[in-house]
C-alpha cells in the first residue's frame, strides 16, 4: 500500500505497555460469550470457541449480550510495545477511513465522528467488558472503540497464510465499518432482531452484519484507491478467505456446520469484499439478515 501520503489518525489510544492479565474464576465463561456480535470479533479463535463450545454466542438477547457497565484503563506508562511499523501502518489506515468515511457521511447530510484505535496487550478492560487478546480484533459501541492486539497479525500471517499491509488494512477497515453500522442505527437494529428469533436465525442475522462490515471495508479501499499496488486486493481476498466460517470449521472439526456460522463462508467473505471495492457505494452494502 501507498501509505506515505496519508496523515496518520490522532485517534488512538496505547496500552500495550501495560502488563496483560489472566482471567480467573469466570474467565473461561467470558472470553467464551462475551460479545460475540456487538464487540464484533475478526471471527479466528472466537469461531473456535463458538464450534467447541456453542455457549451463547449468537443470543443477544440473552448470555451472549452486552455486558452493562464497565470500566475503560487509560493510557499506560509504560513502554510501547507495539511495532512501530504496524502502529504507523494502522494509524495511517485508520487516517484514511476517517476522511473516507466523513466525505460519506456529507454528502447524506450527516456527520462522522470517528472511532477510536486501542493498542493493547494480552488483555483490557473495555466499556463493553473485559476484553482478550485471543478474541481477536473487537469493536465495541460503548465506547466507539476499536480493540487491536497486534499479535493477531502474526497468526493472520503465519497460521492463516494471508500477509501483507492491506490484509492488515482490511481488519482494520472491517471493525470500522461496525462503527459506521454502529452510527447509522443499523447494530441495534440488528440487536433487536435476534431477540425474537432462534439461535440459527440470530447467526443468520450476524452475518449479515459481518458482510456488511465486510463490503464498508471495500468501499474505503475503492474510495482511496491511491492508496492500492499491485497485489493488494489479492492479500485482502486471501485474508477474507482464511477466516471464512466454512474455512475455520474444516480446520478445527473437519465438517463445516452452515446454521452455527456467524461471520459467513470464504466465499461470502469475499464476495462482500469484492462489492465494496467494485462499486465504493456504501448503498450496495446489503445483505440479508
Amino acid at each position: 500500500m501507498r501509505l506515505g501520503d496519508e496523515d496518520p489518525s490522532s485517534n488512538f489510544e496505547d496500552r500495550s505497555g501495560s502488563p496483560g492479565f489472566s482471567m480467573g474464576g469466570g474467565g473461561g465463561n467470558l472470553l467464551g460469550c462475551l460479545l460475540p456480535f456487538v464487540m464484533s470479533r475478526f471471527g479466528i479463535v472466537g469461531v473456535v470457541v463458538l464450534l467447541l463450545g456453542y455457549c451463547a454466542l449468537t443470543q443477544l438477547g440473552g448470555g451472549g449480550g452486552l455486558i452493562p457497565g464497565g470500566t475503560t484503563t487509560s493510557a499506560p506508562s509504560g513502554k510501547s510495545t507495539v511495532d512501530p511499523n504496524i502502529r504507523d501502518t494502522m494509524l495511517r489506515v485508520l487516517g484514511s477511513t476517517e476522511r473516507r468515511w466523513t466525505d460519506v457521511f456529507a454528502a447524506n447530510g450527516q456527520q462522522y465522528t470517528p472511532a477510536k484505535l486501542v493498542f493493547y496487550q494480552g488483555g483490557t478492560q473495555t466499556a463493553c467488558g473485559t476484553g482478550q487478546a485471543a478474541m481477536g480484533p473487537f469493536y465495541c459501541p460503548n465506547d466507539q472503540k476499536i480493540y487491536l492486539d497486534t499479535s493477531f497479525f502474526d497468526e493472520l500471517s503465519k497460521r492463516f497464510g494471508a500477509p501483507g499491509d492491506f490484509a492488515m488494512a482490511y481488519v482494520v477497515a472491517h471493525e470500522v465499518g461496525h462503527h459506521v453500522q454502529n452510527l447509522t442505527g443499523s447494530l441495534e437494529d440488528a440487536q433487536r432482531a435476534q431477540q425474537s428469533v432462534s439461535r440459527s436465525q440470530g447467526n443468520a442475522i450476524q452475518v449479515g452484519v459481518e458482510l456488511q462490515a465486510d463490503c464498508y471495508a471495500g468501499v474505503w479501499a475503492a474510495r482511496d484507491q491511491n492508496l492500492l499496488e499491485p497485489g493488494d486486493v489479492e492479500e485482502g481476498m486471501r485474508a477474507a478467505e482464511a477466516i471464512g466460517d466454512d474455512t475455520l470449521q474444516k480446520q478445527v472439526q473437519g465438517t463445516v456446520v452452515p446454521e452455527s456460522f456467524t461471520h459467513g463462508s470464504s466465499a461470502q467473505r469475499m464476495n462482500a469484499l469484492q462489492t465494496g471495492l467494485k462499486t465504493g457505494n456504501p448503498a450496495d452494502c446489503k445483505f440479508n439478515r
